[in-house]
C-alpha cells in the first residue's frame, strides 16, 4: 500500500503509524532517518514494538530513534529532544506516530522556535506569539465557526474575533444529497470563504495543528502561535477515505461515487441517470457520521428516479449498513420501511465496507452474524455510493481537549469544556451525543454565543442545548419525512404536523427555504427559529 507521506520541507516529512514492511518503502523514497514518536503498546498488539522497528530500519540502512510522546502531553523535554534530532540526524527525516499529528506538532514547534531564535536569543522569544491576544479564537470556519462568529458579533460588536480556517471555499453541504439526485445546482452550494466571514472578524487561512490550553494558545501549521482569552473549537469531522482499502484510487470513476464530496455528487447523478439494469450498492459506515440519514437518502432518490423511468425492477438495490437498525430514532423507522418495501431494497445490517476494487466492480464487506462472528463477503456492483468512516480530526484526537473517544469534550447542555472553563466546542467535532447536522450546529451557535458571553462576564451560563438535530429524509423526489429530534430520541418538531408523514412542504423547505436560511441567516447572525427549546 502507498504510504501517505506529508512533506513539510524537502528534508522532513511525517507519517501515520508504520509497519515493519513499510521501512523498505521509506528507504526507497530516499529518507535517511526514522523518528518514532509513539510509545510502545499504545496501539495494542497491532503496533510493532520499537525494538522490532529498530532492527528492520537497520536492515534497510536507516537511522532510527525512538522519542515516545504521550498523546496530548508534549513536554518541554520532548520539544528540546526533537529539535536536537532534527538538527543532528541524517536527512531527509520522516517522523511518525499513530496519526502523524504528534510528529507534526513537534515539528511546527521546532520550526517556530528556530524562526524566532533568529531574531532573539531569550527563552521567551523561542515561543513568541504571533499577533495580539484576541477575545475569541475560533478553530474552524465551516457552518459552526462562521455561524458562532456572526452570532457573537451581533451580540457584542466590540469583540475581537479571529477564525482559523484553511479552505478558501465554503460549502453548503446539506444540498449535496439533492445534487446527487439531480434536484439542485452544485454551484449554488459553494461560495468563497472570504465572502462568508462576518464583517469585523479576522480570518487566518491556516490549519490548527495543536492546542496548548494551559497557555491559552493554538499552534498553526505555519509554526505560528495564536493566543486567546476564549477558544471555540469547531473544525468539523474527518472523512477517512483512506479507511476503505482501494477507495481513494477509484472515487469518481468505475461506478464509485459519494455525495459526501462536492466534486462527486454530480457523478452520483450521472451514474443514476445512466444505470438501466444491474446491481446498485449503498453503504453506511459505523456511527457517528455527519448527517446519519444521508446514506439512505441517496438511495431513496436514486430508486425514485429508476421507478419513474420504469427500470427499477431491472436494478438490484442493496443497503449495506454497518449498524443494526435502519435509523437511530425508532419513530421514523416505520415510514422509512414503507419506502424500503416500495423500492424493493435489500437490507444488509451489520455489513461494513472494508475494501473496493473499482475496475473489477467488486467490494468487500465485514459482515457480523448474530453471535458476533465476522466474515469477509465479496459483492459485485454496477454502481456503489460510498460513505466513508468518520472521526474527529487527528489534531483534536491527539489533544488534551479530547474525551476518550477523541471528540472535543463538552458538557452536553452548556457546550463548555469540563476542564478548561474558557473553551467551548460545537459542530461535528464536539462530544455532545446529538446528530451531527448543520441544523444541530445552528442551534448550538446560540448556546455557545450566549454562554461564552455570560462566562466572560462571570455570570451563570443561561442557555442549554437540548440535543436538537434535523434530518430531512428525502424518501422521493418531491417528498420528505422531516425528522427533528433531540437527546434520547425526543421528538422536537418545529411545525405542528405529524412528523412521520412524507410531505411536499418539507421538500420545499429543504430545497428552497433552508439554503437561503443558511447563507442569509445562519452565517449572518440572524437567528430565526434557532433557539433551543425552553425546557432543555
Amino acid at each position: 500500500m502507498t504510504l501517505a507521506f506529508t512533506k513539510h520541507t524537502p528534508e522532513f516529512a511525517t507519517l501515520p503509524q508504520i509497519g515493519i514492511d513499510d521501512l523498505a518503502t521509506i528507504a526507497a523514497a530516499g529518507f535517511k532517518t526514522v523518528i518514532n514518536n509513539r510509545p510502545d503498546g499504545e496501539g495494542g498488539a497491532s503496533q510493532p514494538t520499537s525494538t522490532q522497528l529498530a532492527e528492520a530500519a537497520q536492515a534497510q540502512g536507516l537511522a532510527y530513534v525512538h522519542l515516545p510522546v504521550t498523546s496530548g502531553n508534549i513536554t518541554e523535554d520532548n520539544r528540546a529532544d526533537f529539535s536536537r534530532l532534527i538538527a543532528e540526524m541524517p536527512k531527509p527525516i520522516v517522523a511518525f506516530c499513530r496519526s502523524g499529528t504528534r510528529s507534526t506538532h513537534l515539528f511546527m514547534m521546532t520550526r517556530s522556535m528556530s524562526t524566532s531564535q533568529t531574531t532573539a536569543s531569550t527563552p521567551a522569544a523561542s515561543e513568541r506569539v504571533t499577533g495580539s491576544i484576541v477575545d475569541v479564537l475560533i478553530v474552524g470556519g465551516g457552518a459552526a465557526g462562521i455561524g458562532v462568529a456572526a452570532s457573537l458579533k451581533k451580540r457584542d460588536s466590540s469583540l475581537s474575533i479571529t477564525i482559523i480556517e484553511p479552505s478558501d471555499k465554503h460549502y453548503y453541504q446539506p444540498a449535496w444529497t439533492l445534487v446527487g439526485g439531480g434536484a439542485f445546482d452544485p454551484e449554488r452550494t459553494v461560495r468563497p470563504t472570504a465572502d462568508c466571514i462576518p464583517p469585523g472578524v479576522n480570518w487566518i487561512r491556516a490549519s490548527a495543528v495543536a492546542f496548548e490550553p494551559e497557555r491559552n494558545q493554538v499552534i498553526l501549521d505555519n509554526g505560528e502561535r495564536r493566543e486567546y482569552r476564549f477558544l471555540i473549537v469547531c473544525p468539523g469531522i474527518k472523512l477517512n477515505w483512506a479507511g476503505i482499502e482501494g477507495l481513494q484510487e477509484t472515487l469518481g470513476k468505475n461506478g464509485v461515487t459519494s455525495n459526501y464530496r462536492f466534486d462527486l455528487a454530480p457523478y452520483t447523478w450521472s451514474l443514476v441517470k445512466n444505470l438501466k439494469k444491474g446491481k446498485a450498492l449503498f453503504t453506511q459506515p459505523p456511527m457517528p457520521i455527519k448527517c446519519a440519514g444521508a446514506p439512505q437518502k441517496a438511495m431513496y432518490l436514486s430508486c425514485h428516479h429508476w421507478q419513474k423511468e420504469g427500470v427499477l425492477d431491472q436494478i438490484n438495490v442493496e443497503f449495506d449498513n454497518a449498524g443494526a437498525v435502519l435509523f437511530g430514532v425508532a419513530t421514523f423507522v416505520p415510514p422509512l420501511m414503507e419506502y424500503i418495501k416500495r423500492y424493493n431494497v435489500q437490507l444488509a445490517f451489520n455489513s461494513n465496507l472494508k475494501a473496493i476494487d473499482g475496475p473489477a466492480r467488486k467490494a468487500w464487506f465485514d459482515v457480523k452474524d448474530a453471535d458476533g462472528n465476522v466474515k469477509r463477503v465479496e459483492k459485485s456492483f454496477d454502481m456503489i455510493h460510498v460513505v466513508p468512516p468518520q472521526t474527529a480530526p487527528d489534531f483534536v484526537r491527539e489533544s488534551t481537549l479530547a474525551n476518550a473517544d477523541g471528540w472535543v469534550e463538552v458538557d452536553q447542555h452548556t457546550l463548555r469544556h469540563p476542564r478548561y472553563s474558557n473553551i467551548f466546542g460545537l459542530g461535528d467535532a464536539c462530544s455532545a451525543p446529538n446528530a451531527k447536522t448543520a441544523a444541530a450546529a445552528r442551534k448550538q451557535v446560540v448556546v455557545v454565543a450566549e454562554n461564552l458571553l455570560a462566562a466572560r462576564s462571570g455570570q451563570t451560563m443561561p442557555t442549554r442545548y437540548d440535543g436538537y438535530g434535523s434530518c430531512p429524509l428525502t424518501v422521493e423526489k418531491g417528498k420528505i419525512v422531516l425528522a427533528e429530534f433531540g437527546y434520547g430520541g425526543k421528538l422536537l418538531p418545529t411545525f405542528p404536523l405529524d412528523p412521520i408523514v412524507p410531505r411536499r412542504l418539507a421538500w420545499a423547505l429543504k430545497a428552497k427555504v433552508l439554503p437561503w436560511v443558511y447563507w442569509e441567516c445562519m452565517l449572518k447572525g440572524r437567528e430565526w427559529y434557532a433557539r433551543p427549546s425552553k425546557d432543555a
